[in-house]
């Protein structure tokens, strides 16, 4: 690894990544909870030398044992739900881009650009600059505007990639003779690093994904100045 930077998680860029964070962290306040309540009663019973032997029934017992857990159910499944229905709708995007895997690079389409078209291949270790990322950097990158509502439709050419980005919370498998479709949109300007993350071969490791976004306004000029490769 170039730097310990390679090492750590990027921070969070669509809605979409921020809720699925919060919804972790309250999973995880809910299981902790359960668990420091199931130790102290493993505890208590451990070290209680009292016992009845004629209790043979406690309905409020039973009552609080079946309605508790039934709440925390609940509690957990409605933001769930909301959260995946979130994921899935996809509202009237402003761009349409369409990723293409193959073995082993990535190929893109903007929809609505008709003469924008090109192929993202990794940078190989000898030509790495300084600071670049060791198979992480690609020589094309995929560029998108900031504040937009973009539309990601996903396929494969030989076998099944998948188009996977942690920081916007992205994970799409590019299925030969399938189109899948997912939506977000991008907070902030900056430069995202992802990888293929279905086993699709001997050089699995070798199809990264480098997104850079900008504004809308530097958007535009890029299109204008794209000239075919």
């Amino acid at each position: 690894m170039r730097s310990w930077s390679q090492l750590q998680l990027q921070d969070s860029v669509t809605p979409t990544i921020i809720i699925l964070i919060s919804f972790h962290d309250l999973i995880l306040i809910v299981i902790t909870l359960i668990l420091s309540i199931i130790r102290y009663i493993i505890i208590f019973i451990i070290l209680n030398k009292f016992s009845s032997r004629t209790l043979k029934e406690a309905h409020k017992i039973e009552f609080i044992w079946t309605i508790i857990p039934a709440r925390i159910l609940l509690l957990l499944a409605t933001p769930s739900l909301q959260l995946l229905y979130l994921i899935e709708e996809s509202s009237c995007p402003s761009l349409t881009i369409k990723a293409i895997g193959h073995q082993w690079y990535w190929n893109y389409e903007y929809g609505d650009f008709p003469n924008i078209s090109y192929n993202s291949f990794i940078i190989s270790e000898g030509l790495l600059k300084f600071g670049e990322f060791r198979l992480l950097e690609v020589d094309n990158r995929l560029i998108l505007p900031i504040q937009t509502e973009i539309r990601l439709l996903t396929t494969a050419s030989d076998v099944i990639h998948s188009w996977t980005i942690p920081s916007l919370g992205i994970k799409a498998d590019a299925v030969p003779g399938r189109l899948n479709q997912l939506s977000f949109s991008i907070n902030r300007a900056g430069v995202y690093y992802g990888q293929c993350s279905e086993i699709c071969g001997a050089n699995h490791s070798f199809i990264p994904i480098v997104l850079e976004t900008i504004n809308i306004k530097s958007f535009i000029n890029w299109s204008k100045l794209y000239k075919p490769i």
